[in-house]
């Protein structure tokens, strides 16, 4: 396996892992609740601990992987994601909410590692399919989690699902140290990490108006993104009957529609429309299914559902890849990990807000119908945004840091 395929392999087998742990609690949150003798709105804060630890590991990630490597990097977000499980296990909501720390903290390095490796090998013509399908590995972790944790859980309880998890993104932690001499053979011991550092990404980003635009319309997409996949099972179960397993099951075609959307659009974005277009075009489509999603109804035939949430998961999970490459590409020479890591934060902190806004709406009108409306409007406009921003982000990117760089 040559070198380029070798990094995109690791960087998606550990992408899915970390983002299997993400979704572990979520897709089990009916039972959780139950179980603790609470409410399954409270996932969306859940979500946003998680998210809350993930923008500050997203910001250290930059000076971090500079200084121990991608590889290793890598390594300790799935040891902190395994922790994090692990905590959650414990029938006790503040040890819940360290654990979703814990997970935050492990998740928000893997992303700016990876683009990290990635862009060293990735020439500028084929960055947002490479990128996509590397990403394809946060829609696999929901396939995971979708298909695999609630059958589990009906068999050893929702504890021992958050352990196997657990041990599963130990495991993989474990299989990617003999590929650490090699592909982190770049790092630099002598780096400084400090706190003061944690403002570089950011005033990075700013000082870039492409990489501004950029980071604003992931704020949007991916409080979409994360309201959607947190939310869904719990819609499903209580609003449509489905029950646990059938409504993980079509959590996981929706997930399978985000990784085939996310190869298939880094590829029409690279052949034909370039990055803006291709993410205008995904705005309305997230607007769409959400709106789709609002209007379903019980004895619906299940066909028909599924395909509304095939359309929605290639959409709302399906913009990610062509983000990033976008954001590596215009990213200055050699600073691409720190431009991700600083648009990420922006991404993460739509996440910390957006799932719980999404469960207090829901809440207040009571029902879900009400979140996926909201998610229709603020992806609405963000389709309007993208069309109007030709200035800021052309249609054809120059030459990226895998060609003239």
């Amino acid at each position: 396996m040559t070198a380029p395929w070798l990094a995109l392999a690791v960087t998606t087998a550990i992408q899915s892992l970390v983002s299997m742990a993400v979704l572990t609690l979520p897709v089990m949150a009916p039972a959780v609740a139950q179980a603790l003798g609470t409410s399954a709105t409270y996932t969306g804060l859940y979500v946003a601990l998680v998210y809350v630890g993930a923008i500050a590991a997203s910001l250290a990630a930059g000076n971090a992987v500079a200084r121990f490597g991608a590889i290793r990097v890598s390594q300790g977000g799935l040891v902190l994601c395994a922790a994090g499980l692990a905590l959650s296990a414990l029938p006790a909501l503040p040890a819940i909410a360290v654990g979703a720390v814990l997970i935050g903290l492990g998740y928000g390095p893997i992303t700016p590692a990876s683009s990290h490796l990635l862009v060293r090998t990735t020439p500028a013509r084929r960055m947002s399919v490479v990128f996509s399908i590397k990403q394809t590995g946060v829609p696999l972790g929901g396939v995971l989690a979708g298909a695999i944790v609630p059958g589990v859980m009906l068999w050893v309880g929702w504890q021992a699902a958050l352990l196997a998890v657990a041990a599963a993104n130990l495991v993989c932690a474990a299989l990617a140290q003999p590929l650490r001499a090699d592909l982190d053979a770049d790092r630099d011991p002598g780096r400084r990490l400090a706190l003061g550092n944690l403002a570089g990404p950011l005033r990075l980003v700013l000082s870039y108006p492409a990489l501004r635009m950029l980071a604003a319309c992931s704020f949007a997409f991916s409080i979409t993104q994360l309201s959607f996949t947190a939310y869904l099972v719990t819609y499903l179960d209580a609003t449509l009957a489905y029950g646990l397993v059938t409504a993980g099951l079509a959590l996981s075609f929706a997930q399978f529609g985000g990784v085939g959307g996310r190869v298939f659009w880094g590829y029409v974005s690279d052949r034909w429309l370039g990055a803006r277009w291709m993410l205008a075009i995904l705005a309305l489509l997230m607007t769409a299914a959400a709106l789709a999603t609002a209007l379903l109804r019980p004895g619906l035939p299940l066909a028909l559902v599924l395909a509304v949430l095939v359309v929605f998961g290639a959409s709302a999970i399906g913009w990610n890849g062509i983000y990033l490459a976008e954001v590596a590409r215009r990213a200055p020479a050699g600073q691409a990990g720190m431009a991700t890591g600083g648009t990420l934060a922006v991404t993460f902190f739509g996440v910390v807000l957006g799932p719980p806004l999404f469960g207090a709406l829901s809440g207040l009108f009571g029902t879900y119908r009400a979140g996926f409306l909201a998610l229709a409007v603020i992806t609405g406009v963000c389709a309007i945004v993208l069309a109007c921003g030709r200035r800021l982000l052309p249609s054809q990117a120059p030459a990226g840091p895998g060609d003239a760089r």
